[in-house]
């Protein structure tokens, strides 16, 4: 019996006297004294000075390996500043540059934390293998992670928008604001942040509404039947020429008439504006149309059924 184990027999003999003795009186006599003359002969001094100098050992041990973490910290900091300096030097795309960043603050985050982990005195060779098993686990549970990390390399390569472009995918619309390792964000007009997987986004349809400089701008306004359309026509495109907005350039302004439907004569309305200028001209005539167009004798329909009552 060595001496902790003497120690709790005392102890557990002590508590359980009032319970039924398990052993006989004799060993329980020889194990008493055996544990008092090894607590007798403990030489408290050593073991208090054995007790310290671990203590002081682990200490400096965690202070050793806090002071790699804040210093490789520092030192990831000053590789993604670098890493982002040389991108603007060299022109990098915005979009691979976020990515870029993303995937070297993780590589090296891991790296600094087997690194401290490794201070410590853990095993870094057996972590390694525990993360990889559990790595190959998570990969097949989450497969859909490694599909949108493989998307996102795939938006970079093929680049079908950019950081800054307004685009429509998914059923959301909104301005790119970051391409991440996994999804992409975007910001509605709105204000809202949404965040899109790249795996869907990458293999669905996007409307990329930045690529270009200029736009059509396209109305559809209803007159009623017997209005005259040539002054329709020469009144909608007077407005449109006082409009320095208002381009020459792929096309000049043109109003046809598209359809004759149930209550109006259709016309449609279509210009080129800068991609700039698009939302302020599409709204700003909407209203002009329904202001200025019933002065010069134009009127806006609205669904009219005739009745015809038959008398017997």
């Amino acid at each position: 019996m060595n001496f902790l184990d003497g120690i709790l027999f005392a102890l557990f003999a002590e508590a359980d006297k009032s319970a039924p003795l398990m052993v006989p009186d004799s060993v329980q006599k020889a194990n008493f004294a055996e544990t008092v003359r090894k607590l007798a002969n403990l030489d408290v001094d050593r073991l208090l000075q054995n007790l310290l100098s671990e203590s002081v050992w682990i200490l400096i041990k965690v202070l050793i390996a806090l002071a790699i973490y804040f210093v490789g910290r520092w030192i990831v900091r000053r590789i993604i500043h670098l890493l982002d300096a040389v991108c603007e030097r060299r022109r990098v795309d915005v979009s691979l540059r976020s990515f870029l960043r993303n995937t070297v603050r993780v590589v090296f985050t891991l790296l600094l934390v087997l690194i401290v982990v490794s201070t410590l005195g853990v095993n870094v060779t057996s972590l390694i293998a525990v993360f990889s098993a559990a790595t190959l686990a998570i990969g097949m549970a989450l497969s859909g992670t490694a599909q949108n990390f493989a998307g996102g390399v795939m938006i970079l390569l093929m680049k079908p928008y950019r950081i800054g472009d307004y685009i429509s995918a998914q059923g959301q619309s909104g301005t790119v604001r970051e391409i991440k390792l996994f999804s992409t964000v975007i910001t509605t007009v709105d204000n809202q942040t949404i965040y899109i997987p790249n795996n869907s986004i990458a293999t669905a349809i996007i409307d990329n509404y930045s690529t270009a400089d200029v736009r059509r701008v396209d109305w559809t306004v209803g007159i009623s039947y017997g209005d005259d359309v040539d002054t329709a026509r020469r009144t909608i495109l007077g407005m449109l020429a006082a409009d320095p907005r208002v381009l020459r350039e792929p096309a000049e302004p043109v109003v046809w008439v598209s359809a004759l439907a149930d209550s109006s004569v259709n016309l449609t309305v279509r210009v080129w504006t800068k991609n700039t200028d698009f939302w302020d001209v599409f709204f700003e005539y909407n209203e002009r149309f329904y202001k200025e167009l019933p002065a010069a004798g134009i009127n806006f329909p609205f669904p009219q059924m005739d009745v015809h009552v038959k008398n017997e």
